[in-house]
């Protein structure tokens, strides 16, 4: 009984109020009915039925469940929980008239007393949101002005923002909406009004002095919210984002946040690809998965995805001790992760990764170690030929001795038609891995993406660094451009093209548009609130030695791109195979060479090697890849 009483008291004080209510609002319905005069037959009746009807009427809203709502944080929605209470209570109020024989009060009195006791209801209950609206209008007018706000979006997410904004967020001022819905046009949002479309975001923010545009809007194409940023960023206006909800839930955002800053993700305007999970943890799940090059940017983030799907072991190999220590570190706080062995070793000892393949046995292979800076390949391309052909020959002979079930190269877009020693060395990984037998036990594959953002090889951070010293920042060439996608979603869908492939395959990933480094630089310069030219300069100082203006993801003269179950996967299919027993004793060749300090005959022979799968290069461009003369002066470059 205790437990009971407990749990109904604090109900006491709210069923007193609306009894209260209930005898106030008939008590008015009875003397608006009778204009004031009313018959002593009635006011007695009221008097013997009034009771009963408060304890309907109490009952009804214990049963709706009214005592058991927080309506200081109530939204309009439970008006309608409020109104279905009250006219349960009207509705028994009069058959309870109607069945009696004496008709102690009109039935008129009974329906006008339960409209006056829904509006009573609804009055009281909502009394906090009317007091702090009251409160809101005074502090507008009293208040100095505060930081003009344009919201992006009037929608759900867009009308939530600018109510937290306009009663929570102190020094703050909703000057209006942005909606490219033509129905919207002109409408009120809490107050505001919806001053145009996106092509009327640049007038706007100058008329109406904005001072911050926040981005409320999630349900948005890729094109669209990179359009939408880029118009943003082109104003003076600080421009900021407001997270996503479920984002926060999927520990996607950090929150809870009224908004965030513009970041990389948000200009490049693309949302992460989802993949068949099941089908991933079905590849993984239960066994030993090798990483080579895991303290990598890609290397790290598949370490961090393949736990979550439940291996049997995890090795995440590294000769870079440090950012090997870094990631087991970041393991080490989740207790109840899978096995994982951390593996301090150089893919080029052939012993020590013999006793790897020996002892652990993986099974399958990710194969992400690889020197990636183009400029410094092309001043080293022994290292490059070393590192990137012969330590993936190493591992595919490994693989294929083991038997391991999947062996997965990641590739790059610099593998088609080379201009660097580094895309050339890929595009010979890239060979390896489709010049297997068809009998093999080993699944070979490749996967082909362009450059990743925030990686320690991307050019995000370098900028990053020479905003935060002032400037100036260095842009190569103002029409060179780049494809750009997200670590995470590159490295799930390397997961899901490993799951799709039969062997012998090379997949390519949907980078979406490219993007000019030049645009990119002014982005991030206004993301920091900076004007371009004033606050930070940009200076453009050439294309480096093997760089290209612009990438490729196909060669579309050898090459055709094949859908997948994944709209963002695509097989590569070549018209041209190529001999595996040459393409190893050139393989041979070309390691040799690096003992030599000849880097003229390493480079040209290198991009013979690339090139003998149909991919064109001009060799007149070999000797000024490696910063030699021109041909015709072959003499001075002994």
């Amino acid at each position: 009984m205790k437990l009971v009483w407990h749990s109904i008291k604090g109900y006491v004080p709210a069923v007193l109020l609306d009894a209260a209510l209930v005898v106030l609002c008939f008590l008015s319905a009875l003397l608006l009915r009778f204009d004031w005069d009313v018959p002593d037959q009635y006011a007695s009746g009221l008097r013997q039925t009034i009771v009963f009807w408060v304890f309907i009427y109490c009952a009804t809203n214990y049963v709706f469940g009214l005592y058991r709502h927080m309506w200081r944080y109530a939204s309009a929605q439970e008006v309608i929980t409020i109104f279905e209470a009250a006219a349960v209570g009207t509705a028994l109020s009069s058959l309870d008239v109607v069945l009696s024989l004496s008709r102690p009060i009109p039935v008129t009195v009974v329906v006008v007393g339960g409209i006056f006791t829904f509006g009573a209801f609804t009055l009281v209950r909502y009394r906090w949101r009317l007091v702090t609206g009251f409160m809101w209008r005074w502090r507008l007018v009293r208040s100095a002005p505060g930081k003009r706000v344009l919201v992006i979006g009037a929608g759900e997410a867009g009308q939530l923002l600018a109510w937290r904004l306009t009663h929570e967020g102190a020094g703050y001022e909703v000057v209006g909406f942005i909606d490219d819905d033509p129905k919207k046009q002109g409408m009120r949002v809490h107050g505001a009004k919806v001053l145009g479309n996106r092509h009327d975001i640049r007038e706007i923010v100058a008329s109406e002095m904005v001072d911050m545009i926040v981005v409320a809007i999630h349900t948005i194409s890729d094109r669209d919210l990179r359009d939408m940023v880029s118009i943003c960023l082109e104003t003076n206006a600080l421009v900021k984002v407001a997270p996503n909800i479920f984002d926060i839930m999927d520990n996607k955002e950090v929150g809870p946040v009224l908004f965030r800053d513009i970041t990389i993700e948000d200009i490049a305007g693309r949302k992460p690809a989802e993949i068949d999970l099941l089908t991933c943890q079905q590849l993984v799940q239960g066994k030993v998965v090798l990483v080579t090059g895991a303290g990598g940017s890609v290397g790290s983030e598949l370490c961090r995805q393949i736990v979550k799907l439940r291996p049997r072991l995890l090795l995440m190999l590294d000769n870079n001790e440090t950012a090997l220590h870094d990631i087991r570190m970041e393991f080490s706080h989740y207790p109840d992760l899978p096995p994982v062995k951390a593996v301090v070793a150089d893919i080029l000892r052939v012993e020590k990764m013999e006793r790897v393949f020996a002892t652990r046995g993986p099974e399958i292979v990710f194969h992400c170690a690889a020197y990636k800076h183009v400029p410094l390949m092309e001043e080293h391309p022994d290292e490059s030929v070393w590192v990137n052909v012969h330590g993936t020959r190493i591992l595919y002979s490994l693989s294929s001795k083991y038997h391991t079930e999947r062996f997965v190269f990641i590739s790059t877009d610099k593998a088609v038609d080379p201009s660097s020693v580094m895309g050339a060395c890929k595009r010979i990984g890239e060979m390896l891995v489709t010049s297997l037998p068809e009998d093999s036990k080993t699944r070979f594959t490749a996967v082909r993406f362009g450059n990743v953002l925030n990686s320690r090889g991307s050019v995000i951070p370098t900028f990053l660094r020479q905003i935060e010293m002032g400037g100036p920042i260095t842009v190569t060439d103002p029409e060179m451009s780049r494809f750009f996608l997200g670590i995470p979603e590159a490295v799930s869908l390397v997961l899901q093209a490993a799951a799709f492939t039969e062997g012998r395959d090379v997949f390519m990933l949907d980078m979406g548009e490219e993007m000019r480094i030049l645009d990119l630089a002014e982005k991030m310069i206004r993301m920091r609130g900076l004007r371009v030219g004033k606050d930070i300069k940009i200076v453009f100082t050439g294309a480096r030695p093997g760089e290209k203006l612009n990438e490729e993801l196909l060669l579309p003269e050898f090459e055709e791109r094949v859908l997948t179950p994944h709209p963002r996967i695509f097989r590569v299919h070549s018209n041209h195979r190529v001999e595996r027993a040459a393409l190893l004793s050139q393989i041979d060749a070309l390691v040799a060479l690096c003992y030599k300090e000849e880097p003229y005959e390493l480079v040209t022979r290198l991009h013979s090697l690339a090139k003998s799968n149909g991919v064109s290069m001009e060799a007149r461009n070999i000797r000024g890849l490696i910063g030699l003369p021109a041909y015709g002066s072959q003499s001075s470059a002994s």
